[in-house]
């Protein structure tokens, strides 16, 4: 066996399986491999043999590698076709972060063809390779460049091939708008042309060199949203839109209370609706019903009885997180991380300060709620839902069916929002419950109020902080304790000789999990706000402070960048005004944002006016895009900062619907100016989380250097700054 891979024959048009090609292959069955894609040529990363194991969990390119690991290589494929059509097949899902067109624009960089010619085909489990998901900004920084990678390889095969046919050196020749160029002859061969009858595979070139972001022609430039018009005019079938033939719908049962256990059950008068089918497995209890107000009545007319505990309370979550640790190391846990010695820095300041910063619990409240459609055939599950782990939520349900992932498929359309709420699985397998015991395809989608109850929460917590500084404002002393919300972003990028940083996990009382930009906004809350209270207390300018204990480069330059464009130090605040600056880093990326508040003391109401937000993501592949992700960001952590918090007793939520949980009006936007620092000479990272974390610190200094008040609660006035 040689290691020539080779397509195999599907059922699906696109869908592609690796072979090893036989000695001795004959001409007549290379010729029906390759007239299975028209003449086309496929780019891959060539991936260890498989185990039977590997091929039972789900098989190709999906696979894992030997004791569960993934393979290194991502497997990210490029199919052109004979009329020069590009498929590109990425396992990243689109959630609104216009991901679709800035990988459609890194291919068509490297590939030399019209963005117009390239057509993603993304997050669906048995047509794309296998990907851990869609988070922690990580789709820009790993699957931007593999997609480079299989592009340029494409190219320089294109260039091989077009050589080969008219027997001349392939650096001679030239790619460019989707034809292989020969500049002495004026000859020219489309990508059509020479992919029709040629060998339609070839790995991945790992070292090919990539085109450098200062000569991009199309990545590096705003295009338009792929799609677009289908997204404003309504045309995009979200999967609460979507219908099957027969389709029933379904509701689940549930309880009155997180914890609360089933006493009775009593499904009669639902059993007697016509066209009603009551499922029962296990603890899980729902209907399914040929429209959803019939399924709606049904459910209502279950009979149960609960049994609930007393639980904590939102009035006293703090205090409860102090005082009750984590059974076992919560996964992002860490060692604390010490240098130089506290008790020293602390001795050698002319002023310490200690104080305590709380954070609430949020939700994601994304547009669209979680939503599934299940159908059973053949013995196969296929199930379209919105995700951000398609994968994940395969396996999820090969878990809750006992069934292997090669017999599960996941179809996630384009989605309305995630903000890391959607990473598991809970509607597609409640809507794959149904739809089994139905017999029929059947469509599950959570109202607001599921949405807001059994989702999971950004993480609560409590953040000490002390700190020392001398009085020409060097930093001596940095303690840093978190309570529950994480690890994310805790480290200080200030240089400070005595440092003790340190992540406390918690007993949590509700469900938490992924949030855009996860515990980094916490932390840069706590830090820039303690921040500009040292630089108070010696009577520095918040910049000027942060400046003097700086040594990061990147992050001097965005802070400067963003003071620049608000005008910092230029002029003074009126009364009932103030000026506010923070900043930070994570995952790759810097940001510092000012903010400018009014302040109405009689009425105690605060009115963000402008926010200037300076970001460094490396080199960009879509400005209007980029500035689009940082203005959400920042309309989002408006939220956050003035407004979203969840409340909670018993295990009941409270405030589980937007009536009674707010989330930013159109009257909460304020004039939001973005400031692009542009390093082509960097690898782009992403940007989807680390442009929220400076908008909440902003405006607390804001808030403080009006009124003189230090606000140290997310949220900061969720009743108005009096209360």
């Amino acid at each position: 066996m040689s290691q020539t891979p080779l397509l195999s024959e599907t059922l699906e048009p696109e869908r592609y399986e690796l072979l090893a090609e036989p000695d001795g292959l004959s001409a007549l069955t290379r010729r029906r491999f390759f007239k299975l894609l028209g003449g086309g040529i496929l780019i891959f990363s060539l991936l260890p043999e498989m185990t039977p194991e590997a091929q039972e969990s789900g098989g190709g390119r999906r696979r894992r590698g030997p004791n569960g690991a993934l393979p290194q290589e991502i497997g990210a494929w490029l199919h052109i076709g004979e009329d020069g059509a590009v498929t590109v097949y990425t396992g990243k899902t689109e959630v609104g972060q216009n991901i679709r067109t800035s990988l459609a624009q890194q291919v068509a960089e490297e590939l030399r063809v019209p963005l117009a010619s390239v057509r993603m085909v993304m997050a669906d489990t048995e047509r794309t390779p296998f990907d851990m998901g869609t988070f922690g900004s990580r789709t820009t920084p790993t699957m931007g460049p593999q997609l480079r990678k299989a592009a340029a390889s494409a190219r320089q095969l294109l260039r091989e091939l077009a050589a080969q046919q008219w027997q001349t050196a392939p650096g001679s020749l030239r790619v460019e708008a989707g034809k292989v160029l020969d500049p002495q002859n004026g000859r020219a061969l489309t990508f059509g042309q020479l992919t029709k009858g040629q060998k339609l595979a070839k790995a991945v070139r790992e070292e090919i060199p990539l085109t450098p972001a200062a000569q991009w022609t199309i990545a590096g430039k705003s295009a338009p949203k792929i799609a677009g018009r289908a997204f404003v005019t309504g045309a995009h079938k979200y999967t609460s839109d979507m219908k099957l033939p027969g389709m029933l719908y379904g509701k689940v049962l549930r309880p009155p209370a997180f914890k609360a256990k089933r006493l009775s059950l009593d499904t009669r008068q639902a059993e007697a609706m016509p066209g009603v089918t009551v499922v029962r497995d296990g603890d899980f209890v729902g209907v399914a019903a040929p429209n959803p107000q019939l399924a709606e009545r049904a459910i209502e007319a279950i009979q149960a009885e609960w049994e609930t505990s007393p639980q904590p309370s939102s009035r006293e979550l703090y205090t409860y997180l102090k005082t009750h640790p984590a059974e076992a190391q919560r996964p992002g846990g860490s060692e604390p991380e010490t240098q130089g010695a506290i008790r020293d820095g602390l001795a050698a300041a002319a002023h310490t300060l200690q104080a305590t910063y709380t954070i609430a619990y949020i939700a994601h409240a994304p547009l669209e709620p979680r939503a599934a459609v299940a159908q059973w055939e053949n013995g196969k599950l296929t199930v379209w839902t919105g995700t951000q782990r398609p994968f994940g939520v395969r396996g999820e349900l090969a878990q809750a069916f006992e069934m292997p992932e090669s017999r599960i498929r996941v179809i996630v359309p384009d989605t309305g929002s995630g903000y890391g709420g959607k990473h598991t699985g809970e509607s597609a397998i409640e809507a794959a419950r149904l739809a089994k015991a139905a017999g029929k395809p059947v469509k599950l989608v959570w109202t607001r109020e599921e949405e807001f109850t059994w989702a999971y929460f950004r993480p609560a917590g409590v953040i000490e902080v002390t700190g020392g500084v001398q009085q020409d404002g060097t930093l001596t002393a940095w303690e840093f304790h978190n309570y529950n919300s994480g690890g994310a972003a805790i480290r200080t990028p200030y240089a400070v000789p005595h440092q003790h940083i340190e992540f406390h996990p918690t007993d949590s009382p509700l469900r938490q999990g992924s949030y855009r930009a996860l515990a980094a906004t916490a932390n840069h809350f706590a830090r820039e706000s303690h921040m500009d209270d040292l630089a108070h207390a010696v009577g520095m300018d918040p910049l000027a402070f942060r400046l003097k204990n700086l040594q990061d480069e990147r992050l001097r330059a965005v802070f400067q960048a963003a003071a620049d464009r608000f005008g910092w130090g230029k002029a003074q605040p009126a009364p009932g005004q103030g000026f506010g600056i923070a900043g930070g880093l994570e995952k790759g990326g810097y940001v510092a944002t000012c903010a400018e508040v009014s302040v109405d003391s009689v009425k105690g109401a605060v009115h963000i006016k402008r926010v200037v937000t300076a970001f460094d993501c490396g080199a960009v592949v879509n400005p209007d895009h980029l500035r689009n992700q940082i203005e959400g960001a920042n309309i989002m952590g408006i939220g956050g900062a003035f407004y979203e918090g969840m409340e909670f007793e018993n295990g009941k939520l409270l405030n589980p619907r937007f009536s009674g949980y707010r989330v930013p009006r159109f009257t909460d936007i304020p004039t939001i100016e973005v400031v692009l620092v542009d390093r082509k000479d960097l690898p782009s990272v992403g940007a989807g989380e680390t442009p929220i974390v400076g908008l909440a610190p902003a405006v607390g200094n804001a808030i403080f250097a009006a009124t003189g008040t230090r606000l140290r609660s997310l949220p900061m006035i969720p009743k108005g700054l009096k209360a």
